[in-house]
């Protein structure tokens, strides 16, 4: 089942039981998914990938919203809240620092880099960041490789 049909089938079963609130976070978590496939250039399926990319995205501005609300916006606060629990259900579980870690070792071998300096990072992250995609936060593994760096 494609990552549309789940959200759609949620979705149904959101408004069965009478759940708007519930229904409104995933209507706007579907309506973005269907708008990537509108989008792609290749007129293909969503795949798995490009849809943990999309649900990742839509996490990511809710937390945003969340955070930069005003702190007199409780109504605001409380609904990009309540979309993040619900986004959570359908995004991938991101990698662990130990995990990026290992990877990071993995890619550092395949280039033939030892020791990484800064002027190894472009390089680096060029190989890297491909293999990580979706599955780790960018920040996160800029933070480690620089780390590494460092030590």
């Amino acid at each position: 089942m494609s990552r549309i049909d789940e959200v759609r089938a949620a979705m149904v079963e959101a408004m069965k039981s009478k759940d708007k609130k519930r229904k409104d976070a995933l209507s706007m978590l579907l309506a973005a998914l269907k708008n990537f496939e509108i989008d792609k250039k290749d007129h293909t399926p969503i795949t798995e990938e490009e849809a943990d990319a999309v649900v990742k995205k839509e996490l990511k501005q809710s937390q945003e919203t969340y955070e930069t609300a005003p702190a007199d916006r409780d109504d605001i606060r409380e609904e990009a809240g309540f979309r993040i629990s619900v986004y959570k259900e359908f995004a991938p579980e991101d990698m662990s620092e130990d995990q990026i870690k290992k990877v990071i070792l993995s890619v550092l071998e395949e280039l033939g880099i030892e020791t990484p300096s800064p002027a190894d990072k472009g390089k680096i992250m060029k190989t890297l960041m491909p293999k990580v995609k979706g599955k780790a936060d960018g920040k996160v593994v800029n933070e480690l490789l620089a780390a590494m760096m460092k030590s």
